[in-house]
């Protein structure tokens, strides 16, 4: 899976302002998390018109989360960025057919969404800032096969 880096901004500038509790400026979050101001300035657009985040004018402006942490999930933030979790070439995984030997590959395109909602759907902004994980994703980490790359 493919994590891009306006999602990884996303995430962290979302952290940050749960972390704040209070509004901050484009310019603050990403001084704090050493991003490109510009590019995260697009990107905290895009979160605000998906209806994540709330913005302000003046002094005391800037961005704010539009709802509690606790209700933002991972999955939240990727789909108005980047679109489905998962695509087969534009397509939904079950909008794909296959024919012959390859027939039975839309259960496993569908397989991986339903893996990678397990955890997207269910890691909230709230939980990444409290190192509180859902009991499924701890398991996962838990195991070293996990950390390893291949």
């Amino acid at each position: 899976m493919y994590i891009s880096a306006k999602v990884d901004y996303a995430v962290r500038a979302l952290c940050t302002l749960a972390a704040a509790d209070t509004a901050l400026t484009s310019e603050t979050l990403a001084q704090s998390q050493g991003l490109p101001a510009k590019f995260l300035e697009s990107i905290l657009n895009d979160m605000r018109r998906a209806g994540l985040l709330t913005s302000q004018r003046g002094p005391d402006g800037g961005y704010r989360l539009a709802m509690p942490a606790s209700e933002i999930t991972v999955a939240d933030v990727m789909r108005p960025l980047d679109g489905p979790l998962a695509e087969i070439r534009g397509l939904r995984p079950e909008a794909a057919n296959y024919e012959g030997a390859a027939e039975h590959l839309q259960a496993v395109w569908v397989a991986v969404r339903a893996s990678l909602r397990s955890v997207l759907d269910d890691v909230t902004i709230a939980g990444i800032v409290s190192g509180e994980l859902p009991e499924s994703v701890t398991r996962l980490t838990d195991d070293p096969e996990a950390w390893q790359s291949r």
